[in-house]
């Protein structure tokens, strides 16, 4: 977290801009309106930068969501016990299946078979908004900002592999994806036994042999840095989320955290201008469906898989309730990112893929809705952990 105690009018705006992730925002909003001004300028410039941006620059952001992770893991943090682990990791199955059942009804309900392709475009949760929004509404150390985060994850692994299996862009090759993954996790595991301080081999090495797994695999790399980070020497115990304290830690995660954090902000509004362009005119029936899908379905799915861990025997991490669940279910149903990626992978070019992706944009409406829950309920992103009603 910055510290802006003494620093000067443009040091503390700046601090502002990049603590609140406003760069995204930013650049999501100029996508918009150069799509609406200049359609044909703006495919070229997106389509130009689609990969570095997609494919290499967002690595980074995955690679700063899953040290929250592992953090949070870490004794003292919200996810410490696997049995708490484990509720947002279901959470999340709930979150997909939810969403993608409610856009199936619909269109049977609809009579419209000729949308029933985009069934997995809701499944999907946006991780950089729905957490950018989170963090307005919880506290700094609330269990609800690690458990959106991991939930987030899992959704967007478990899109991948659907993404996979029913819309592939490519030959799935698992014969390439092993015989690189391995070396990876190995190489990653040699660095760590052997006391490798520097977070370069792990990137460059680990994360570099990672990505080409996952890229001639036939899979996304966005991920690629997932499953290197936890090899990372690291804190031994959670300070929480965006506590000041980690400014001063010397283990290589948070080395990596503070080389990283300014660059992948600069990534994040670049992602927004690349992947926010939808023409305002693409409303139809496909539109709705979607956004219906992740207004309701999210909720549904996420809370209702909570209810049913926690009276199954498992905990809820670090004392949430249900009305917290509720809150980080309505910021879940921010898709945007993947459901643009499902989106266009599951439909060509046409009406039909218009409308579909102007619902994952539309999603963004969750944001105020989610807000808006979250004062109703008395949180409050300021507010000191104190006695709440706990869900076991």
């Amino acid at each position: 977290m910055t510290t802006m105690g003494r620093a000067s009018p443009v040091a503390r705006f700046w601090a502002v801009i990049i603590d609140n992730s406003l760069l995204l925002i930013g650049g999501t909003a100029i996508g918009l309106a150069w799509a609406n001004v200049d359609g044909q300028s703006y495919t070229r410039t997106s389509s130009a930068l689609y990969f570095a941006v997609n494919d290499v620059g967002m690595v980074f952001f995955f690679a700063l969501a899953m040290k929250e992770i592992v953090e949070a893991m870490l004794p003292g943090g919200a996810l410490e016990s696997p049995r708490e682990a484990a509720v947002p990791i279901l959470a999340a199955l709930g979150g997909v299946v939810a969403p993608a059942g409610l856009y199936v009804l619909q269109c049977v309900v609809l009579g419209r078979p000729d949308l029933l392709r985009g069934w997995a475009v809701p499944c999907a949760t946006d991780i950089a908004f729905s957490y950018l929004i989170a963090r307005f509404i919880f506290p700094r150390q609330h269990p609800g900002l690690p458990f959106l985060l991991l939930l987030a994850i899992v959704d967007d692994a478990i899109g991948l592999i659907l993404l996979v299996m029913f819309f592939p862009a490519a030959p799935l090759s698992l014969g390439n994806f092993f015989a690189l993954m391995i070396p990876a996790i190995a190489a990653a595991a040699w660095l760590r036994r052997r006391g490798t301080i520097s977070f370069w081999p792990y990137l460059l090495i680990g994360g570099g042999l990672s990505w080409a797994a996952m890229f001639f695999g036939g899979l996304t790399p966005t991920l690629a840095m997932v499953p290197i980070l936890p090899f990372m020497p690291h804190a031994q115990r959670d300070l929480g989320l965006f506590d000041p304290r980690e400014g001063d830690q010397p283990d290589t995660m948070n080395r990596f955290e503070r080389a990283w954090r300014v660059p992948v902000q600069v990534v994040l509004l670049l992602f927004g201008l690349v992947n926010a362009g939808v023409a305002f005119s693409s409303v139809g029936h496909g539109t709705w469906m979607v956004f219906l899908s992740l207004l309701g379905g999210k909720p549904l799915g996420i809370v209702g898989a909570t209810f049913l861990c926690v009276r199954f025997g498992l905990r809820a991490p670090g004392g949430l309730t249900y009305r917290d669940a509720t809150v980080l279910s309505l910021a879940a149903a921010i898709g945007f990112t993947v459901a643009l990626f499902f989106a266009t992978a599951a439909f060509p070019q046409g009406p039909l893929l218009d409308q579909v992706k102007m619902g994952a944009l539309m999603s963004f409406l969750a944001a105020p809705i989610a807000i808006g829950v979250g004062r109703f309920a008395g949180l409050r992103p300021n507010e000191t952990n104190g006695t709440r009603e706990r869900t076991q």
